[in-house]
C-alpha cells in the first residue's frame, strides 16, 4: 500500500458534510438546508460559526459549529478532510465580495481537492450531489499517496 500511486478512502452511507457560506450566500444555504432537511437529517453535519447556527436554528437540524470562517473555522474543517472525517463539502462562497480570508477560503478548497472531497460552490451542483445515487452508498474515493510522490520526486532529483 505504501508503494501505491493512489490510496482508496471508503465514504460510507452516512456522509459527513461540511456546510460553509460567506455572509452574502449564508441565507441561501440556510433556505437550501431547510428545503432538504429530511435527506440531511440522516448524515452528519458541521459548519463554520454563524452559519452552522443558522442552520441549526432555522432547519432544527444539529450541525456541530466550528469557528467562524475569520477565525480559524475554515482551518478546522481543512483539519477535519485531512484527518478523513468530511466527506464532502457545500461551500458557497460569494464570488462579488473580497474576503479578507481569502488565503484561508483558498486553502481549505485546495485540501478538498487535494483528499479528492466532493465540492459544491453553487446550488445546483449541491443538488446534483445530494440527489446523487452515492447519497444512499458507499463510495471509494482516490487520493494520491503523497508520501510516494514525494518519495519519487526525491530519487528523481538524484
Amino acid at each position: 500500500m505504501l508503494q501505491d500511486n493512489y490510496i482508496t478512502f471508503e465514504i460510507g452511507k452516512t456522509k459527513h458534510i461540511a456546510l460553509v457560506a460567506h455572509d452574502g450566500k449564508k441565507k441561501e444555504l440556510v433556505e437550501w438546508c431547510d428545503m432538504n432537511k429530511e435527506i440531511l437529517k440522516s448524515h452528519f453535519l458541521c459548519g463554520t460559526g454563524t452559519t452552522a447556527r443558522l442552520i441549526a436554528e432555522k432547519t432544527g437540524l444539529p450541525v456541530k459549529a466550528y469557528n467562524s470562517g475569520p477565525l480559524g473555522g475554515d482551518q478546522q474543517i481543512g483539519a477535519k478532510i485531512v484527518e478523513g472525517q468530511i466527506d464532502f463539502m457545500i461551500f458557497l462562497w460569494d464570488p462579488l465580495e473580497a474576503q479578507p480570508h481569502d488565503p484561508d477560503v483558498k486553502a481549505l478548497l485546495r485540501i478538498a481537492v487535494v483528499y479528492d472531497i466532493p465540492i459544491a460552490n453553487n446550488l445546483a451542483t449541491a443538488d446534483f450531489m445530494l440527489h446523487s445515487e452515492y447519497m444512499n452508498a458507499s463510495y471509494n474515493r482516490k487520493v494520491e499517496n503523497f508520501n510516494k510522490t514525494v518519495e519519487d520526486r526525491v530519487k528523481s532529483m538524484k
